[in-house]
């Protein structure tokens, strides 16, 4: 039975662009002003292989029943009544308001499983109000830009979790409670042999190759299963550099490549052994670790090296050196056309995602805290003492970290890469990326007046 879903909220908090992400073309009208969506419209949408009836209403006001704004919230609450799921979503840029308050108490009273979305997230830009928004009692805020299509991947998770049995009507009970197909995307330059691996790992020719590069368009996916854990792997189109990436067709596989590595939990980025490590390899994993992806670098064709004596090591450090963003990453060896480190691939995948997925106690944080800036304090800049007072896990997938200070923005980037690898080493988190996020502590003494002698 095909679901349906109500996005819901405040004038002008993005929600008709969320819709029109969803059903994958623009139905709904979009404007800058408030108060453009006024009936509620009914698409078919999808997120990953979710597929489900979205219905985009109109911005909630607090107005009497019988004025426009009152006729559409009613309208919004018979959405809310239709829904299997509401998705709430909140303006991330602005502090959660008395009218989105009451509107969350109208939800919880609906009794309809929900997912909060902390919108207009571009480059994290609204941290500090996606944590506010923990306030309304909904639970953890998805953050997302529905415009530049980030945060997708986080918001299907969240989908899946409020609606477990959506597209699964039919499992038993014992199917429900196994660990879902973990999504891997293999990506890379043209040529490095992406389909050909993943052939090798599901013993058949599933997927074309050829010698010539630019065999795969599009980003397929086939399922697999290793030492009783499934995985879907999707096999993509080479990326190659932009300048060079000429024609319409080229263009949509490069966009569908990237598309699978943002639903991807897991992304390995094929290299070839004999020119491993070019920029545009650099420039993929980048890509890999600003969306937050779990990382493992693979090199490919080793059957073709003569398996020099430390040759495994030299790449390691060129790893280190070239991907410092994602320092101590997986790397592995193997051979697509030989089956040669493939098991070796495999688990490093399943490492690799535990490390993502991994939480530390606040406790735990705070007591690496302290031992981290007694062992090397914040600098003084411009003769302020930079307090900073503690540390917590905000979030996993990739792991994200809260830091309360005071004077964020002096805090320097240098000081924020020594806690970020102090947090990689002394918590076992390799190659994963990392999100560190400054947040100004409360001035206790702000406002009040002083005190008189």
């Amino acid at each position: 039975m095909r679901r349906t879903i109500a996005i819901i909220g405040r004038p002008n908090v993005g929600k008709s662009t969320l819709f029109n992400r969803l059903v994958g073309r623009r139905v709904a009208l979009v404007d800058n002003r408030p108060g453009v969506t006024r009936d509620r419209r009914e698409g078919e949408g999808r997120l990953g292989d979710l597929e489900f009836t979205v219905i985009d209403t109109a911005g909630l006001e607090d107005s009497a029943r019988e004025s426009l704004a009152g006729r559409m919230r009613a309208q919004t609450e018979t959405a809310i009544a239709q829904a299997d799921a509401i998705f709430f979503m909140i303006d991330a840029r602005a502090d959660p308001v008395p009218a989105d308050r009451a509107f969350a108490e109208l939800v919880r009273k609906s009794g309809k499983p929900t997912v909060l979305i902390a919108n207009k997230m571009e480059g994290m830009a609204g941290e500090a109000g996606r944590l506010e928004a923990y306030t309304l009692g909904l639970g953890e805020p998805i953050p997302i830009s529905a415009e530049h299509n980030e945060g997708m991947a986080d918001l299907y998770d969240a989908l899946r979790a409020v609606l477990p049995e959506h597209n699964a009507q039919h499992e038993s009970v014992a199917e429900k409670d196994k660990p879902h197909a973990i999504r891997v995307a293999i990506v890379g330059r043209p040529n490095a042999g992406k389909s050909t691996l993943i052939n090798r790992l599901i013993g058949e020719e599933r997927l074309l190759t050829a010698p010539e590069a630019g065999t795969t368009r599009d980003a397929i996916a086939v399922s697999l299963e290793w030492h009783g854990r499934k995985f879907r792997v999707h096999d993509t189109a080479g990326l190659r550099r932009r300048s060079r990436v000429e024609a319409k067709l080229e263009k949509l596989s490069v966009a569908d490549a990237i598309n699978a590595v943002r639903f991807a939990e897991v992304v390995v980025v094929l290299l070839d052994v004999e020119s491993a490590f070019e920029e545009q390899d650099q420039r993929i994993a980048n890509l890999v670790e600003q969306e937050g992806r779990a990382i493992v670098i693979a090199v490919n064709k080793w059957d073709l090296t003569k398996n020099t004596l430390g040759a495994i090591g030299k790449l390691r450090a060129q790893a280190d050196e070239k991907l410092m963003q994602v320092k101590g990453v997986p790397l592995v060896a193997v051979s697509a056309l030989t089956g040669e480190g493939l098991d070796r691939l495999m688990q490093a995948i399943l490492d690799a995602y535990a490390v993502w997925n991994k939480r530390i106690s606040t406790s735990v944080l705070n007591r690496w805290f302290e031992h981290a800036v007694s062992a090397h304090p914040p600098p003084v800049v411009l003769g302020r003492t930079l307090k900073l007072n503690y540390i917590t896990q905000a979030k996993a997938r990739p792991p994200t970290f809260l830091l309360f200070c005071r004077h964020a923005n002096a805090l320097p980037d240098a000081y924020k890469r020594y806690l970020v690898n102090s947090l990689r080493e002394n918590f076992d988190f390799p190659g994963t990326p990392i999100r560190l996020m400054l947040r100004e502590k409360d001035n206790p003494f702000k406002g009040r007046a002083p005190r008189k002698h």
